[in-house]
């Protein structure tokens, strides 16, 4: 077959019907890498797939050896028994509202740390964010005690606020934010102090809307903690109104007979919100880290 009679069917020369346009064989390095990649994607996926398929079964079928993968039908009873047997409405109303109020409370108190430590020169500035950074590395064991007392002195407990306010600046989204801001012009805001604007409105004006990215991984990150969370809920609720969708669960399975089942149904539909804003919000992740300079 000559060059044109190639051209004219759409063909490239040199290209093979197993290729994309190129008959070069891909490298070693990459077919490796890509199997890796494969397979620790279905090494994850398989315990979240496992208990979708579940959530289906009944007691019977998970209890059977060798287990099934497959249920026997797919029935919404186990989902329907757990929310008549499940105060699922008021468990899931506590989740968002802490969720959310913390997420909101966490982007104000770390937007405004980060840009004093990124845009403002005063003397102990960087000791200052060294000091956030090693807050990383200790952990809520070590202070739940004393956060606890400074919580029951507040009349914080047995209440969503206690939730709320405690675990509400993170070192983590101050030191992402930081460093963004620190690629924002000075001349930038200089320009807006000239024309007036205060130190306020050019923060809000002018910084805040600069950085999205950053802002939305601080978000996703706050979401995906606080919708999680189990040891701070479970010690500040002390009544079961105030307990949070982990809390719930996890009391759901210290009953006399534990019903899987339904564990594995609110275990799913927990899950939901989570998974579905982080495949929205997945490349803002990427995104935020990459120009916030973690590498």
């Amino acid at each position: 077959m000559s060059t044109t009679q190639t051209a004219a069917r759409g063909v490239r020369p040199g290209s093979s019907w197993t290729s994309m346009g190129s008959s070069r064989t891909p490298a070693l390095g990459l077919v490796i890498r890509y199997t890796m990649l494969t397979v620790t994607a279905l090494v994850v996926l398989v315990p979240l797939v496992w208990t979708v398929l579940s959530s289906f079964k009944t007691e019977l079928e998970l209890a059977a050896r060798p287990p099934r993968p497959l249920p026997a039908e797919f029935s919404f009873n186990n989902y329907t028994g757990a929310l008549e047997s499940f105060a699922f409405g008021t468990y899931l109303m506590n989740s968002t509202i802490v969720t959310v109020g913390a997420t909101i409370l966490t982007l104000v108190i770390n937007t405004m740390c980060a840009y004093g430590l990124a845009k403002y020169n005063f003397r102990g500035r960087n000791f200052l964010f060294l000091l956030v950074l090693a807050t990383i590395m200790v952990p809520l064991q070590v202070i739940l005690i004393a956060v606890y007392q400074v919580a029951a002195q507040l009349g914080l407990v047995n209440s969503l606020w206690g939730m709320i306010i405690p675990p509400a600046a993170t070192p983590t989204g101050v030191f992402l934010l930081r460093q963004y801001m620190l690629g924002i012009p000075d001349e930038l805001i200089e320009a807006a102090r000239i024309d007036g604007a205060g130190e306020f409105r050019t923060f809000l004006r002018v910084v805040i809307p600069l950085c999205g990215a950053p802002i939305a991984v601080v978000t996703i990150f706050s979401i995906m903690w606080r919708w999680n969370d189990f040891l701070w809920p479970l010690i500040i609720a002390q009544d079961q109104s105030k307990y949070t969708l982990p809390v719930a669960l996890a009391q759901f399975n210290s009953q006399l007979i534990v019903p899987f089942n339904y564990i594995l149904a609110m275990s799913v539909v927990s899950m939901l919100p989570v998974i579905i804003m982080f495949l929205f919000l997945q490349r803002y992740i990427v995104l935020g880290i990459a120009s916030s300079g973690l590498k």
